[in-house]
């Protein structure tokens, strides 16, 4: 008994030590997600400063696959000591666990550190869809009805809910290629391998820009500063059709308390550094910078709307 007492005793006080050496050595920071994909782009950009910052390297390993299930469950079984990091966008935490099973409850099998950033999203076709505009698309979508093909990221993908939202709201019926990542996806409207595709700002812009795919619409509340000449989807004739994604750090159950405060607060301070915002939104994130309970908050309230999208748009794993 005195003996058991005692080793209680020392582990009680080796966390704060561990906590205050932390961290002693590179960090491992697991992305589910594709190379090149806006929640990758994000953190790059944010565990540059953070390795600067805490004075050790944190280095970035991609394992896509499963629309993120096999990265985000390396995350749940990694060891809880805070030398292994999880990035989970709301696909893996909000939209996947509303179409199958998964290895992982989203919500209890994670500590949340901080919300890193909001993803913005537009709608591009491919330069020979004969339609300008989303009213256009709509009509030679509904014209040509199963004709038209669109690229996601995977099954229960950003890319998948969002189209599939489309869809449901402009009632047209086009086809749904799943990639292996949204990169790629996304890329694959160039060349015409797909018609029209819902993507990320970070990925999309320079294409928009250089003129290899057309911009029909942003679903946001207002027009991007990076594409103002796109309007909004409710410009463009679909009210109330609104798509913002997220990504956020969290560390295995079981991570000491001291260990998860120092994560937070070098992520929110990576965050909120000039160079680092500026980077974010200059290619169509948000910088957010969250404190722990908003990952648990915004996760719950996802699942329900998800949920609710799920429903509405008949989405099925296909």
């Amino acid at each position: 008994m005195i003996r058991n007492l005692l080793a209680v005793a020392l582990l009680a006080a080796a966390v704060p030590a561990a906590a205050q050496d932390y961290p002693a050595k590179p960090i491992q920071m697991l992305m589910p997600l594709q190379a090149g994909s806006a929640v990758d782009a994000m953190m790059r950009i944010v565990t540059e400063r953070m390795s600067h910052n805490m004075g050790r390297q944190i280095v970035v390993e991609n394992q896509p696959g499963a629309a993120g299930m096999i990265g985000a469950e390396r995350v749940k079984r990694a060891a809880p000591d805070g030398y292994t990091l999880g990035v989970l966008n709301d696909s893996i935490l909000t939209m996947i666990p509303n179409l199958r099973k998964v290895p992982y409850d989203p919500v209890k099998d994670f500590v949340p550190v901080s919300i890193v950033a909001g993803i913005h999203w537009v709608m591009v076709v491919n330069n020979d869809v004969p339609a300008k505009s989303v009213g256009e698309f709509v009509a030679l979508a509904k014209s040509r009805p199963g004709k038209l093909d669109y690229s996601s990221g995977g099954v229960g993908s950003p890319q998948h809910f969002a189209m599939e939202a489309f869809k449901a709201a402009t009632g047209t019926y086009l086809v749904h290629i799943p990639y292996r990542g949204a990169t790629q996806a996304a890329l694959d409207v160039i060349p015409g391998q797909v018609q029209v595709h819902f993507g990320a700002v970070s990925i999309l812009l320079p294409h928009i820009k250089s003129g290899k795919v057309r911009a029909l619409a942003v679903p946001s509340p207002k027009r991007s500063s990076l594409l103002p000449d796109v309007p909004t989807m409710a410009e463009a004739g679909v009210p109330g059709f609104e798509w913002f994604t997220w990504a956020a750090i969290s560390v295995p159950v079981g991570t000491p308390k001291p260990i998860v405060d120092r994560l937070h607060a070098e992520t929110v301070k990576a965050v909120n550094d000039p160079g680092v915002r500026e980077k974010l939104i200059a290619i169509g994130l948000e910088p957010i910078g969250s404190p722990p309970e908003q990952v648990t908050q915004w996760t719950a309230a996802g699942l329900k709307r998800m949920d609710e999208v799920v429903k509405r748009a008949g989405i099925t794993m296909e």
